[in-house]
């Protein structure tokens, strides 16, 4: 029996190592540009035309808030103080309009900073990997059915993680063509819908790069069996991977002040000094 089961396992570890070696490649990209992989099937025009259709009436609808804001406060003094100066709220519509019109731009920088750091990380943590699924494979199934079980175990959430990768592309698509819409909340003083969406963006592109080091870590710990306990902590590395969303969403909480050019500033910064201590460690 445990010849069959043996046997049963291999054929699906052999038949899943020749998927993952092609999915392992560009699931960052997957994650932060999901149209450029949806164009086959015509997403990329879709998703052109559906930005365009956001921009459009997302504008509108700044111009239409800050024109009613505009009225209530300084005609009917019905919103708002009427003695504060009208620059305020003509500045925080500058602010949405620019914001709004600007995004692409402002992503693509955002993408790079992300995509810089991911870069490094994985520089680091693939180090020592060696991805010769077939050698584990045989390894693996040697070391008796349990061990294989453990390796089908790891397989199986490898692929929730993959299709985690998909949706949180998918995620951050929506993010991207909703953004004119969250724009408007510029317009109150407290940035209205505009502070938690953010908080929503940084989180799934915070999730995006921990999941992508972790699945790495743990494929290069899983791979190298031979070690004692390597194998359980490659299934951890994995289980943590698909609980990071929510593991984020538990402390990271809504940015105060700044905005998101700031973020974006400050990001840029954080990863400029990372590099910097690599390099130092690198020389040393």
């Amino acid at each position: 029996m445990d010849i069959i089961l043996l046997g049963l396992i291999g054929v699906l570890l052999t038949g899943c190592i020749a998927l993952i070696d092609s999915l392992l490649g560009g699931v960052l990209e997957i994650c932060l540009y999901a149209d450029r992989y949806m164009t086959g099937a015509g997403g990329g025009s879709l998703v052109n035309g559906l930005f365009d259709v956001a921009l459009g009436t997302g504008v509108s609808l700044i111009i239409l808030k800050f024109l009613k804001k505009g009225f209530e406060c300084y005609v009917l003094w019905t919103d708002g103080d009427a003695d504060s100066k009208p620059i305020l709220i003509l500045t925080r519509f500058a602010q949405a309009i620019i914001i709004a019109i600007c995004f692409p731009i402002l992503y693509t920088f955002m993408a790079e900073v992300t995509e810089e750091l991911t870069n490094e990380i994985l520089n680091i943590i693939g180090a020592d990997t060696n991805y010769d699924w077939l050698t584990w494979v045989n390894a693996i199934l040697s070391l008796g059915l349990v061990n294989a079980i453990f390796g089908l175990i790891f397989i199986i959430c490898y692929f929730i993680l993959y299709f985690q990768f998909l949706m949180r592309g998918l995620e951050i698509l929506i993010l991207r063509i909703g953004m004119p819409f969250a724009c408007v909340g510029l317009l109150d003083n407290d940035k209205g819908i505009f502070k938690p969406y953010m908080n929503k963006f940084f989180q799934s592109m915070f999730a995006s790069i921990i999941q992508i080091g972790l699945c790495k870590l743990g494929i290069g710990l899983m791979l190298n069996i031979g070690v004692n306990m390597n194998m359980f902590w490659g299934i951890a590395c994995l289980v943590l991977a698909i609980k990071t969303p929510r593991f984020l969403a538990e402390f990271l909480i809504p940015t105060t002040g700044g905005g998101f050019i700031n973020n974006i500033y400050h990001t840029g910064r954080l990863v400029g000094m990372a590099k910097s201590l690599i390099t130092k460690k690198g020389g040393g």
